[in-house]
């Protein structure tokens, strides 16, 4: 790759690290960074997974007081997304993407209006059976294909802890980073990797990772739940037209 190359994708990757970190959408940004390079999109979505796995390891270092006391639930709640990641990982190289662009609308819309609900004041628990299998079933989602993925992992966070944002954002970060990296996993060993455009990116995710942390606990009150659910309504719209509608 040139350098003019190198350094768009180190950019493209410090801006997806931050918005993943703060509004859970890095594939918005960097997805299209990479077909706008000349990648296929099977490629392209590959390639994003592998890199994505950089913004996890710089959010956990930028969220060290938001985790502090959380390692025992992360360490029990870790296999379930590492699991479903995997789950998707293998899906996404058997099968065509065009189911999961179908019902990706959907279940982005749905996971954007359970963060915009107010926080009830009682959360239903990491034993609750409906809430391990609703993170089963996102983080194979997030293996699979993956806009948006991390948003739906912080709905069903909010759903079963009434944390801060911030500490749910945390979460977040770390069980999304677990999915992302199993599935990449797998698609550096079966997949089409481009490992020329996955290093400036994953450089650009790992300091993108590292600073989105220190933005979102500055946001005041609720208004990081509302601002990622406001995200998600419009890429669930976005992404609904693209499916339906072209």
């Amino acid at each position: 790759m040139i350098v003019g190359e190198v350094l768009g994708l180190l950019g493209a990757g410090v801006a997806a690290g931050v918005v993943s970190t703060v509004v859970s959408l890095a594939s918005i940004v960097s997805y299209p960074a990479l077909l706008a390079f000349g990648l296929p999109p099977l490629t392209a979505n590959v390639t994003n997974t592998v890199a994505l796995v950089f913004t996890g390891v710089g959010a956990a270092a930028g969220s060290r007081p938001e985790l502090a006391g959380e390692g025992g639930r992360l360490l029990r709640l870790g296999p379930i997304a590492a699991l479903g990641g995997a789950t998707g990982a293998g899906l996404l190289l058997v099968t065509p993407p065009r189911t999961f662009e179908l019902i990706a609308p959907w279940l982005i819309a749905m996971a954007s209006l359970l963060l915009a609900r107010p926080p009830s004041g009682r959360g239903h628990g990491e034993h609750g059976v409906l809430g391990r299998v609703a993170l089963f079933i996102v983080t194979i989602y997030t293996g699979y294909f993956g806009a948006a993925g991390g948003l739906m992992v912080f709905a069903v966070l909010a759903f079963m802890f009434e944390h801060p944002a911030a500490k749910l954002n945390a979460m977040k970060n770390v069980m999304s980073g677990l999915a992302n990296a199993v599935a990449a996993l797998g698609f550096a060993l079966f997949g089409p990797v481009d490992w020329g455009a996955a290093a400036p990116l994953a450089a650009g995710f790992l300091l993108g990772g590292w600073l989105g942390p220190k933005i979102a606990r500055r946001l005041p009150g609720q208004s990081l739940r509302y601002l990622a659910a406001a995200c998600g309504l419009a890429v669930a719209i976005k992404l609904g037209w693209d499916s339906y509608v072209r």
